[in-house]
């Protein structure tokens, strides 16, 4: 009988998983009739809702009778005939219904599945715009599968115009939206295919724990309480730092992982507070070329592919050391689109009689041809300058005789106005902006005129990806209080090694650590790693650790380094920011599922939230609130 079992299963069903199912079903004493009673229940299952997807349907089906299931996108009730646009995440089909029992308690957003005969359009209502847009389905039956309430807080089609606290609360709803819910299928997309291009390089895919120990990585972390080790509290990792590097002292060659970061951060349009992803990858006994060759490969492929036409900068990426990033374009993160630099005049200056430029830092910007702009145009500019804290905003235009106008001007002689023309490749009718303040915010201020004047005049072409690496990076910095700080990734190798750390100027020690920018939006960051425990001790030692600090809080890292750990460098692209550039969104949270709101609410679930007395005490926690809120 077992054997008649195994022959009917066999021809009957395609699955092998589903012949095992039915042996197994049979072992423990279940008649064979009923296998075949699931077994034809799980065909009908398959069946019931669709037959083909609401954007697969061509002319082949004509006259065929089908069913369809999605979402109603639209109803336009004609008296005796109703047309329904049916929607699923494939596409919409055009749903004609003659019987107006079928439309009872029919709402916008309505689940449903409808069957019927597949027909042609009349040729005056066919819809170009749509590939199922030549024909309609006749329904001939139509079942509610999930109900909708006939008031939605916003028009799906139209959910990106509403308030963002309201789209939150209703992500559900807003991730219906075509443009929406397109985002996150290209996220997938991308993602996949960020994998396949690090394997094809040799990497191995190997995920780091979530709950671990608190680590500098520059943003405060997430702490998690123990309940086994009262007092004791896991954090949130910023980033696998210190997993990745142990994974090169255990021997992997190439590790890369798509990797769940978590900040404690405010929110900025290239930031989510809370959590994002990154394209986290190291490599042992790899020079920062080594990590460049890599990323320019995957990243270029990937804007490439997923850029839409557009433009990507060709390998090998323009390299701009920090200084001269900070110079000429007032930022570390410098979008190379716009075509205007920024240009230092201190000493140009130093004899020149004008005293708000006096003992001060000046920086210059040239327009070409700015002196056409209305007088508005000046009048805006100088209104910005005063909104991010100048106290006004010099310029000068050269007129086509050669002569120099603007307030400026009279305060030059003849031999400096030729000097500032031939200086700044000066040509008639371009206008020469003067940004002066302390040398602490100067080149701030000046990055954020260009960004201005190259946006206002039309300079920065859209079509573009311009990607560039900014490299030696200062090891150190002043924080507030006075004393050193590491600027950037505090487990970076320094140039010259500690030799560096012990003869130099901290301040005037680089790093081997350096950034990726696209377009003025800082990409990834990554370094040669620190590999010696020497140098790690006398590194954290200028930034105030002593060696018992660093053993205390890097124990790992310091021990590790110790049994013959390799030189690794790598770097981590934020995966969250690739996909708001390559869908031209204005704010990251366009490309995340279920984001958090700009005051890391999640406003769907609601968290953060209250937790009970009982929770709090399993973690050995008791909450002191502010008098005002106790009961």
């Amino acid at each position: 009988m077992r054997e008649n079992i195994r022959e009917k299963c066999c021809t009957r069903l395609v699955s092998y998983d589903i012949i095992n199912s039915c042996l197994w079903i049979f072992r423990r004493g279940i008649p064979p009739c009923l296998i075949m009673v699931w077994k034809g229940m799980s065909e009908m299952a398959q069946e019931i809702y669709r037959t083909h997807t609401c954007g697969e349907l061509a002319e082949q089906n004509l006259d065929e009778t089908v069913r369809l299931a999605g979402w109603v996108d639209t109803i336009r009730d004609h008296g005796g005939v109703a047309f329904l646009d049916l929607r699923d995440q494939y596409g919409v089909t055009q749903v004609v219904v003659h019987d107006d029992a079928l439309l009872k308690d029919l709402h916008r957003e309505t689940a449903i599945t409808v069957s019927g005969k597949v027909v042609a359009r009349d040729e005056e209502t066919v819809n170009p715009k749509i590939p199922t847009g030549r024909l309609e389905v006749m329904a001939d039956s139509l079942e509610v599968l999930g109900p909708c309430v006939p008031n939605l807080p916003f028009d799906v089609q139209e959910s990106t115009d509403t308030r963002e606290e309201v789209r939150l609360k209703y992500r559900f709803l807003d991730l219906r939206n075509p443009r929406v819910h397109e985002n996150i299928l290209f996220r997938s997309k991308v993602v996949s295919f960020l994998r396949r291009k690090m394997e094809e390089l040799g990497f191995t895919e190997i995920t780091t724990p979530i709950l671990t120990c608190s680590s500098p990585e520059g943003a405060r972390d997430y702490i998690i309480p123990s309940r086994k080790h009262e007092g004791k509290f896991y954090a949130l990792p910023q980033a696998p730092q210190q997993f990745k590097q142990l994974l090169m002292a255990s021997g992997f060659d190439k590790y890369f992982q798509i990797a769940p970061c978590f900040r404690d951060e405010d929110a900025r349009a290239d930031r989510s507070p809370g959590e994002f992803y990154q394209l986290d990858f190291e490599m042992a006994f790899a020079t920062q070329e080594d990590v460049f060759a890599v990323a320019e490969q995957v990243l270029y492929d990937t804007f490439a592919t997923f850029g839409n036409g557009r433009k990507v900068s060709p390998a090998p990426f323009r390299r701009i050391p920090y200084e001269e990033a900070m110079l000429h374009y007032g930022t570390d993160k410098p979008d190379l689109r716009n075509p205007l630099l920024i240009e230092d005049l201190s000493d140009f200056f130093v004899d020149v009689d004008f005293k708000p430029f006096q003992k001060k830092p000046v920086r210059g910007i040239n327009v070409p041809g700015c002196a056409k702009m209305p007088k508005s145009f000046f009048e805006k500019m100088l209104a910005f300058a005063m909104e991010i804290g100048m106290k006004g905003l010099g310029y000068l235009t050269l007129q086509e005789d050669g002569s120099f106008k603007g307030p400026i001007a009279k305060f030059l002689t003849e031999e400096k106005k030729q000097e500032l023309i031939e200086r700044l490749a000066m040509k008639a009718e371009d206008t020469l902006f003067f940004i002066s303040d302390g040398k602490a915010v100067v080149d701030r201020l000046a990055g954020q005129i260009r960004t201005a004047l190259g946006e206002r005049m039309g300079l920065i072409e859209k079509d573009r990806f311009e990607l560039c690496y900014i490299t030696d990076f200062p090891m150190y910095e002043k924080n507030e209080e006075g004393k050193l700080d590491f600027t950037h990734n505090p487990f970076s190798m320094p140039q010259g090694g500690l030799e560096a750390l012990e003869t130099m100027n901290p301040l005037e020690i680089k790093a081997y650590q350096y950034d990726i920018v696209c377009n003025g939006v800082e990409l990834s960051s990554g370094a040669v790693r620190n590999h010696r425990p020497d140098i790690m001790v006398k590194a954290f030692e200028l930034a105030g650790y002593t060696a018992e600090d660093v053993e205390a809080r890097f124990g790992a890292l310091y021990h590790a380094f110790q049994y013959g750990a390799p030189p690794h460098a790598g770097m981590a692209p934020g995966v969250d920011r690739m996909l708001m550039l390559l869908r031209d969104e204005e704010n990251i949270r366009e490309v995340i599922a279920f984001p958090m709101n700009a005051n890391a609410q999640d406003l769907l679930l609601g968290a953060p939230g209250e937790v009970t007395e009982q929770q709090l005490r399993e973690v050995h926690i008791k909450l002191r609130r502010p008098l005002e809120n106790r009961v």
